[in-house]
């Protein structure tokens, strides 16, 4: 859309399927309007629909509004990958209306996926319309004024360390930290500012987040606070066989990007390889600065025999793990083993 114009045609898509829906909310409010919602907005699946039938909708006249809506939810018509579903969609009917759209009507595609299958003639018109918006995952300081604008939208002022602070202990999920950061408005009141404080009496931690904050402590060879912290799992209830594996996890991951950025490769193309959030990578290469990569992968083989060991019941989940934090927590001092 241009100076509040809209086009007559959009395809979005991405891995932030989040944004993907408050864009189509934008798009109805600023559109339709509250009150045109009912007459004008038409919603499809082309898991459930043939496609044509959104284009011949998309094609007839609005009835007592001036515009309407199509909103067409995708993972066959354009989604690279695309399932195979029970229908038979009418392409060359898509590709028609796209030389030739309505202009009393936008059709907006929803697609499902990471990516559209530009080998497809209807995906390569819609880039010639310049109809195409990826929502890629936001990442660094982008997540971060994501935070700062929500807040700002609701009459908040939070700075950019106590946002960060927030997707730290939060995660970097939009839904999660959407809700999380209008909790922190309601609180803090209009005109009130989210302080660091409100953040942590306020927000639960994931347990990912203190066992990122576990790895920390280990990389420092702070091996008092590292049991501090995973005591503090205990008295939570968290199961020590769990915290074990999302610590393999994270030494994992720091191993696998530490790897990958030593080929250069961007933190958006290592996300891509591993399938994580890039606000994740990036957490994680900053993380595996202090760690040699040998002894990444010894805490890893040594993490692994645990794990065997506490499921086998040869030694004590909660004494086992204890243990295992003293040893990694003292790498500093130690050699590594060939």
């Amino acid at each position: 859309m241009n100076e509040g114009r809209f086009r007559p045609v959009y395809a979005v898509f991405g891995r932030d399927r989040y944004r993907m829906q408050e864009f189509v909310a934008f798009t109805a409010d600023k559109l339709l309007g509250e009150d045109g919602r009912e007459l004008g907005l038409f919603k499809f699946d082309t898991s459930e629909t043939p496609v044509e039938a959104a284009v011949e909708e998309a094609d007839a006249m609005p009835f007592f509004v001036s515009r309407k809506l199509v909103v067409v939810r995708d993972e066959t018509v354009l989604a690279a990958g695309g399932k195979d579903g029970r229908l038979q969609h009418d392409v060359d009917r898509l590709i028609a209306y796209l030389r030739k759209p309505s202009e009393t009507s936008v059709l907006l595609f929803v697609v499902h996926s990471d990516k559209m299958d530009e080998r497809r003639k209807a995906v390569k018109l819609l880039k010639e319309m310049d109809a195409v918006i990826e929502f890629a995952e936001l990442d660094g300081r982008d997540l971060v004024r994501w935070v700062v604008r929500r807040a700002a939208s609701q009459g908040r002022a939070i700075d950019e360390a106590t946002a960060e602070a927030l997707i730290r202990r939060a995660g970097a999920n939009l839904q999660t930290l959407a809700a999380e950061t209008d909790k922190l408005c309601l609180y803090a009141g209009t005109g009130g500012t989210i302080l660091r404080e409100h953040v942590e009496s306020l927000t639960a931690p994931v347990l990912e987040d203190d066992v990122f904050a576990l790895v920390d402590a280990l990389a420092e060879g702070d091996t008092g606070r590292a049991v501090s912290l995973y005591r503090q799992l205990l008295e939570r209830k968290e199961e020590p066989i769990r915290i074990a594996a999302l610590i393999a996890r994270q030494f994992r991951i720091m191993l696998q990007v530490k790897e990958l950025s030593a080929r250069s490769w961007p933190n958006q193309q290592i996300a891509g390889q591993l399938g994580l959030h890039p606000y994740a990578v990036r957490l994680a290469a900053e993380k595996a600065r202090s760690w040699p990569e040998e002894r990444l992968a010894e805490r890893l083989r040594e993490i692994a025999e645990l794990d065997y060991r506490m499921k086998t019941g040869q030694i004590d989940k909660e004494l086992g793990l204890e243990l295992y934090l003293l040893q990694s927590g003292a790498w500093r001092k130690q050699p590594a083993r060939a």
